[in-house]
């Protein structure tokens, strides 16, 4: 469970988040949603640790990761996934090397044998197999994406975060990426935290959406609650974005 209270964030004289509130359950998956600039990126940064709240706090299954050394922190953000808007590959490497890494760099365990093996089985799960050596050039955006997902699902995360994951991708990628979050979501049973402005995402894949509205919650519901609501800021915001 993750745990928001009364986060404040700001930047020189922005403030972005002011006042946040949330609570997300064990398997849940939740669509952040809002308009561009509203906080919805520095709210996932602030869960795994990346930036301070200036007041307010977060707790990671009941510990709150401002109290805690960067050990402590570090074992923390080793429970997340996260999927990042541009795919994040590293162009050098093949996509085996890029699906890898996170193990690689964690001290691996795996003998190389295994650690292929773990990498073949993640391109399974996101529908990619055997192109480990291909270089990201070599891929589609919505590739890309599946690469990055695959990468971020090889430590068996608790917690994924995705940000914007179908953002500049064609219809039927979107459709793609948004059947695999729903797929790792119910066969993993992952707690999964989806940044998007897609409201086909929110309608076909989330379990609840909270709309980000001037640094506050201002919705938080089912996603047939929010679209069948009769508010203006909703309706405005779904309107421009459908």
């Amino acid at each position: 469970m993750i745990k928001i209270v009364n986060i404040h964030k700001s930047f020189d004289t922005n403030n972005v988040l002011r006042g946040f509130d949330l609570e997300i359950e064990t398997g849940q998956t939740i669509a952040i949603i809002g308009r561009s600039g509203c906080g919805k990126s520095v709210l996932l940064k602030l869960i795994v640790g990346l930036l301070k709240p200036d007041s307010g706090y977060i707790e990671i299954d009941g510990k709150r990761i401002d109290k805690i050394n960067e050990k402590e922190l570090y074992e923390v953000r080793r429970r997340f996934g996260f999927l990042f808007q541009g795919a994040a590959l590293f162009d050098s490497m093949t996509v085996e090397e890029n699906i890898g890494l996170p193990i690689v760099e964690n001290g691996n365990e795996l003998s190389s044998g295994k650690l292929k093996n773990k990498i073949a089985e993640m391109l399974e799960i996101v529908d990619l197999p055997g192109i480990e050596k291909k270089k990201p050039a070599e891929l589609s955006g919505g590739m890309k994406k599946r690469v990055g997902l695959a990468r971020a699902l090889i430590t068996n995360p608790d917690f994924i975060l995705f940000d914007e994951p179908t953002t500049g991708l064609d219809p039927i990628s979107s459709d793609n990426i948004d059947l695999l979050i729903k797929k790792i979501s119910t066969t993993l049973n992952t707690t999964s935290i989806v940044v998007t402005h897609d409201m086909f995402t929110v309608k076909d894949v989330v379990d609840k959406v909270a709309m980000l509205h001037n640094g506050k919650i201002y919705f938080e519901g089912t996603p047939e609650e929010l679209t069948q609501s009769k508010d203006a800021v909703i309706k405005n915001f779904i309107n421009r974005t459908e």
